[in-house]
């Protein structure tokens, strides 16, 4: 077991969890009165009147902690790579602990230090079009390459689609979990958890053992939108799960970015929704990074580290080439495979890679245009 947190007292944190009817919120108050958790039980214990304002069960399991329990998150910490961060830790996520309602405790399994790096959330529908799970992968690979680590749920579509991307460029993201960290849900993501945990992080706030309830999957959004400078929406309907993150992201003050759709993709409409309410509009993923360059505190100049991505000078040769027969005016999809001879697939990837970078744009009728 690897924590920050004293041995001594972890146990007593991994207790805190447990009492019925106490929240993250509740939590802190107490722990505003007194100074550790091993205090509060201690005076728990002593039936302390100052204590009475709590209901019963609470009181009584103050009294009588769940000691087997906690024991079985021990054994589970005891793991390589699992790691319990707590409230007081100085290894807490910064970020986090700004919302109103931070976990008094996150369990961790992979690298620990990345739940501190710079965030970008990426989230949206769960059953979306191929062009939506493309623009998930390519703007997550894409940022991962300008420092960024991308941070999602694990849910299917758009949330596997961002990790995908991650793992596919620096390999930095995180999988906020609505499980204990000893389960993978859905299951079909299990070898995709692996990979996280071995080239980032898989978190949650619920101990092992914590089965995929679904009132967990709310208060783990929080969690998605609270580590992150901002979250981008990438597609997502009128009633999608996605429109509660990127609220909870405003009320946390953080950035919110959605891609614009069809006015006929019914998966746009949460998108077009959020841009109606404010959010920054996104067309390539420099649009995200001139708005969280300042609260991120770069520098100036913004530079993927693996230049194969990049459509620049240094680029691969295949994306500046396919760059040269796009032309100022409005150019077919089918009039580039003719010029380049690649396939319509290849032609199609490219061509997200270049709109990312603002070289092209796209326009109706599967038309682009040269920008620079």
């Amino acid at each position: 077991m690897e924590s920050r947190t004293d041995a001594n007292e972890l146990p007593y944190w991994l207790a805190l969890l447990r009492i019925p009817g106490i929240g993250p919120v509740t939590a802190q108050t107490l722990m505003e009165q007194w100074s550790t958790p091993r205090q509060l039980f201690e005076a728990g214990a002593a039936g302390s009147k100052d204590l009475e304002r709590l209901a019963g069960p609470a009181r009584d399991y103050l009294r009588q902690p769940n000691w087997q329990a906690v024991e079985r998150d021990l054994d589970w910490l005891a793991q390589a790579q699992s790691h319990a961060i707590t409230l007081h830790d100085t290894a807490y996520p910064p970020l986090l602990k700004q919302i109103a309602d931070p976990p008094l405790v996150l369990f961790v399994q992979g690298n620990p230090n990345l739940i501190t790096s710079k965030q970008l959330a990426i989230v949206g529908s769960r059953n979306p079009t191929a062009a939506g799970e493309q623009n998930a992968a390519e703007f997550a690979r894409f940022l991962t390459e300008v420092g960024l680590t991308i941070t999602s749920g694990l849910a299917v579509g758009i949330d596997a689609a961002a990790h995908r991307g991650a793992l596919a460029g620096s390999g930095h993201t995180i999988a906020v979990a609505g499980t204990g960290l000893d389960r993978v849900y859905p299951a079909r993501h299990r070898d995709l958890a692996h990979e996280i945990a071995e080239r980032g992080a898989l978190i949650s706030e619920f101990p092992p053992g914590t089965p995929p309830r679904p009132e967990n999957f709310p208060r783990r959004n929080r969690l998605i939108s609270g580590l992150s400078l901002g979250t981008l929406v990438v597609e997502a309907a009128l009633q999608s799960g996605s429109l509660i993150t990127a609220r909870l992201a405003t009320e946390q003050g953080r950035e919110v970015f959605a891609i614009p759709g069809s006015i006929h993709n019914p998966l746009a409409r949460g998108c077009h929704t959020l841009l109606r309410q404010g959010a920054k509009l996104v067309e390539t993923a420099q649009d995200i990074l001139e708005e969280l360059g300042a609260l991120a505190a770069w520098g100036e100049t913004l530079v993927p580290t693996d230049t194969s991505v990049a459509p620049a000078e240094n680029g691969p040769k295949e994306i500046l080439g396919l760059l040269h027969h796009v032309g100022f005016e409005p150019t077919a999809v089918d009039t580039l495979v003719e010029r380049s001879g690649l396939t319509a697939a290849q032609v199609s990837s490219m061509l997200v890679v270049l709109e990312l970078h603002g070289q092209v744009t796209s326009a109706p009728g599967g038309l682009y245009t040269r920008i620079h």
